[in-house]
């Protein structure tokens, strides 16, 4: 593979990064993380301003139809700045499935207002602690009417609508479940925000007591549609936690420049130089691991699969080592309130479960490795 983003994406980013050090800087986090609201409303409606949110949406359905590459670096810049939006429960989720399994009036009724900020979609699979499987998924649909609980949702609770996955006939199979487009703020739902490590992205308990559901993909092919999805979800999401990773990694690489101890800067011990080193090579294994994954996910390869589970571990364990550590070269201040490390370590533990847990990422990686090697 011999991959790199072009001229104009690199120029993209950093467009994206500008951008986001002067609307969404750690004291503008900060506002969120103290204050009441869920999220950062004026920064939501400035990245839908910039076209960010309809980056990946065709021009039809009011996008600006560039390729998944140009969503990747606005991931990584969104996950550097620690932005506290709901753009992954909203692009990387709801849009796809929308893009994936939705009918011609559903994509028209939905796509244009997810670009422009309008509405804000999540997805709600789990149904409480373990890995998400078609055993798992116990919330019935029939008649066009869902009863059952998923828990957690991220940003379910400030959502306008969710794509729900739910059984449909019995037993435990994957040809049980299908998907469905719920309106959040409809009848017979219930929402209950829950408290997380993270709360400038918020997460929900959702109870539909027969809730009006409208099909979304065709019925019982649910469980296929949404392992693709999280697929390309997966490889965003990577790009997110790698951003997070590098911004972490600068953190602790500046205080260690500037932090004197002895009449020497920190940085030129060598228990710190080591820690700083083996944060180096984290994140640049994430990187090159997200750069695969991109490719994959932008050339349509059957590649993908394995690629994305191999994103989504390595940007796992990299943000999660690069956000600890960077609190550990801080030192006794990093543990404090006022030092921003614990906003990198707060979000890197949310985005380690937000669309399964890094063992569940593992299995799969194993399972598709596996699966082609014996092909």
């Amino acid at each position: 593979m011999d991959f790199d983003f072009s001229d104009d994406q690199k120029q993209l980013k950093d467009q994206a990064r500008r951008f986001l050090e002067a609307k969404s800087s750690p004291k503008a986090v900060r506002v969120i993380l103290d204050g009441p609201e869920p999220y950062d409303r004026e920064l939501w409606k400035g990245l839908a301003e910039m076209g960010f949110m309809g980056t990946a949406i065709p021009e039809a359905y009011g996008g600006l139809g560039a390729s998944y590459l140009e969503l990747c670096v606005i991931a990584e810049e969104l996950g550097r700045a620690v932005a506290p939006v709901p753009f992954s429960s909203s692009i990387f989720l709801a849009a796809e499935f929308l893009l994936a399994a939705g009918t011609e009036a559903q994509k028209q009724a939905y796509l244009p207002k997810l670009a422009s900020g309008e509405l804000i979609g999540c997805f709600a699979l789990s149904e409480g602690i373990g890995h998400a499987t078609p055993k798992s998924i116990q919330l019935s649909a029939s008649g066009g009417k869902l009863t059952g609980t998923k828990i957690p949702v991220l940003d379910g609770d400030v959502a306008d609508f969710a794509v729900v996955a739910a059984r449909t006939s019995a037993g435990t199979d994957a040809r049980g479940v299908s998907l469905f487009l719920v309106d959040l703020k409809g009848e017979g739902v219930k929402r209950t925000t829950v408290e997380t490590i993270d709360p400038t992205r918020s997460q929900a308990r959702i109870d539909f007591s027969g809730a009006a559901a409208e099909p979304l993909g065709a019925a019982g092919d649910g469980f296929r549609i949404l392992t693709d999805v999280l697929d390309r979800a997966a490889v965003l999401t990577a790009f997110e936690q790698v951003g997070g990773a590098d911004r972490a990694l600068e953190m602790g690489r500046d205080y260690a420049l500037d932090r004197m101890a002895f009449g020497r800067p920190i940085g030129s011990f060598q228990a710190v130089k080591h820690m700083l080193a083996d944060m180096y090579v984290s994140a640049t294994l994430a990187r090159s691991n997200c750069y695969y994954g991109a490719w994959a996910l932008s050339t349509g390869s059957g590649e993908l699969p394995e690629a994305a589970a191999t994103a989504r571990v390595s940007a796992t364990q990299a943000y999660q080592h690069c956000s600890k550590n960077n609190i550990q070269v801080h030192g006794g201040m990093g543990f404090t309130w006022q030092f921003d490390c614990h906003l990198h370590y707060r979000r890197s533990n949310l985005l380690a479960l937000s669309l399964g847990s890094l063992s569940t990422w593992e299995d799969k990686l194993i399972e598709r490795l596996r699966a082609k090697n014996a092909a």
